[in-house]
């Protein structure tokens, strides 16, 4: 099994209120150098849906648009050794450091994870960290225990009211 090193920096802008998690890239978001970049991944789809906004078709305009809805993106893990993208294929997980993270940028107020991975990771690690955090349902296309709209309306209700 292969050690990786996130290959990327966080995704914030001095006004980002909220920063959203994931566990560790996919390996296509490696090749793209950004965050949920598998074509087959609902993420994009679920904040344009959230914010009734247009599908960003560049790094640029994805990148706008975050900075337009105050939204934040990194990962809880910094290094580990894996295989694949699966969040259960990850060892040997170092965690990236939240806690400094946050306190370089006091305008965040609340954490949404992707993944039940992310949010374990976080509560087994970052547990004295006082700030309100709460999982959204994984866009990746492997969990699909509830469908795409269900998926989109609960992002909304989590991130939509208070963003909007």
């Amino acid at each position: 099994m292969k050690r990786y090193i996130h290959p990327f920096e966080p995704f914030v802008d001095k006004n980002s209120k909220v920063l959203i998690l994931g566990t560790f890239p996919s390996i296509k978001s490696f090749e793209e150098n950004f965050y949920y970049a598998h074509p087959r991944n609902q993420f994009w789809r679920l904040l344009v849906g959230v914010f009734n906004e247009e599908m960003p078709k560049s790094l640029k305009d994805k990148k706008e648009f975050l900075k337009r809805c105050g939204i934040a993106l990194w990962d809880v893990v910094q290094s580990c050794k894996r295989q694949n993208s699966l969040d259960s294929n990850l060892k040997d997980i170092k965690p990236n450091d939240i806690k400094a993270f946050l306190k370089e940028y006091p305008n965040i107020k609340k954490i949404y994870f992707t993944s039940k991975k992310a949010l374990k990771l976080y509560e087994k690690n970052f547990k004295d960290l006082v700030i309100e955090y709460d999982y959204l349902d994984s866009p990746s296309p492997a969990y699909a225990k509830i469908n795409f709209e269900q998926k989109l309306k609960n992002w909304k209700n989590k991130l939509g009211v208070e963003n909007a």
